[in-house]
């Protein structure tokens, strides 16, 4: 072989190396901008409407609220384990630091049903507000504050003694709550597109912002990062600074949200949308760029993260047809279908 032909011949390797590693580098590139997809569907035969989830990480359980009872599943095999059952119209979930008890918002019932998580047997019942619907465990004052979307005001309950400790006026109907761990509660005023903050110590509200999108439902929370990330209507998710209240981004998601979650270890913020996207936004970078929008099923718009395992839950139905619009009935919802009930599994 020729010196010439040599010299070729190294080229050609180098250059077909050089596209190998250009392929390879672009396809980690790529994966890494869209890390997560559909690992699993789990299907539930029981009946009943649904609102929020809550993932208990250390049980590997999840909370989902269903109408008149709660399921709660394995997070491990997706098999149910247990319902929560007596309520009148369930929407969120709030549990204890130790371990012991739960809590629901049975908004139906203008309650919070208080439940052990060993046999998820309910241990009392704490009257509310009108139609108690965010719920969350607030540790430094060992309180549960549900947020009564009716009354417009929060009632605030001693976990030690199931008695209620204040109701504090709001100044709309309030959604889904989060707290920093240290006494402060923070809480999106839907029809106002507002957040707020409050004092679990002095009981009193401290605070309160414009959401800087409208109509804030879901709110995921960035602790040590002092962030906000209310998801709202118009395809908006905003980045708030939980110190001033300023807005420091208005990030695109999908239509319809309805929860939010963080995860702390990837700085990624997560958006469950009705028209069946789920959103995923990087926190890591000052531009708060949404990296992926995958698709999941229409519906799919409540939401809880696993920060243990890197794993979403979401849950939909398929659906009837949609009755015909009445005086006493002006928005009526299709039947859903039974045993179409499904809990969507994404993960990396």
């Amino acid at each position: 072989m020729s010196i010439q032909h040599r010299v070729h011949t190294v080229a050609r390797f180098l250059f077909a190396a050089a596209v190998f590693c250009f392929v390879a580098v672009a396809a980690r590139q790529a994966m890494a901008q869209q890390p997560y997809r559909i690992l699993d569907r789990w299907k539930l035969a029981d009946a009943g409407w649904w609102d929020y989830l809550l993932v208990d990480s250390p049980a590997h359980r999840v909370y989902i609220t269903r109408g008149d009872h709660v399921d709660v599943l394995d997070t491990v095999t997706g098999k149910q384990v247990g319902t929560i059952g007596g309520m009148h119209g369930t929407h969120g979930i709030a549990l204890d630091t130790a371990g012991k008890y739960g809590w629901v918002s049975d908004g139906g019932g203008n309650a919070v049903v208080k439940f052990d998580r060993a046999t998820l047997a309910p241990a009392a019942t704490i009257p509310a507000g009108t139609n108690p619907d965010g719920i969350v465990f607030e540790p430094a004052t060992q309180t549960v504050w549900a947020f009564n979307g009716r009354s417009k005001n929060a009632t605030v309950i001693s976990a030690k003694d199931d008695k209620v400790v204040a109701t504090i006026a709001l100044p709309g109907k309030p959604e889904f709550p989060a707290v920093d761990g240290t006494g402060i509660v923070f809480d999106n005023i839907e029809d106002m597109s507002e957040v707020v903050r409050l004092d679990a110590h002095s009981l009193k509200m401290t605070a309160e912002w414009a959401a800087g999108c409208e109509s804030p439902s879901g709110l995921a929370f960035d602790v040590p990062g002092h962030r906000l990330f209310p998801v709202c209507d118009g395809n908006k998710m905003a980045v708030i600074d939980s110190n001033s209240g300023k807005v420091l981004a208005t990030p695109a998601i999908g239509d319809g949200p309805d929860a939010a979650g963080w995860s702390a270890k990837h700085k990624l913020v997560f958006a469950s949308s009705g028209d069946g996207v789920l959103s995923v936004v990087d926190a890591a970078s000052p531009a708060y760029k949404t990296i992926q929008s995958l698709q999941t099923q229409r519906g799919a718009r409540t939401m809880a993260y696993d920060p243990a395992t890197d794993r979403i839950y979401l849950v939909t139905a398929d659906f009837g047809p949609r009755p015909a619009v009445t005086a006493d009935n002006p928005h009526p919802r299709p039947a859903m279908i039974l045993g179409s009930f499904t809990v969507i599994v994404v993960g990396r």
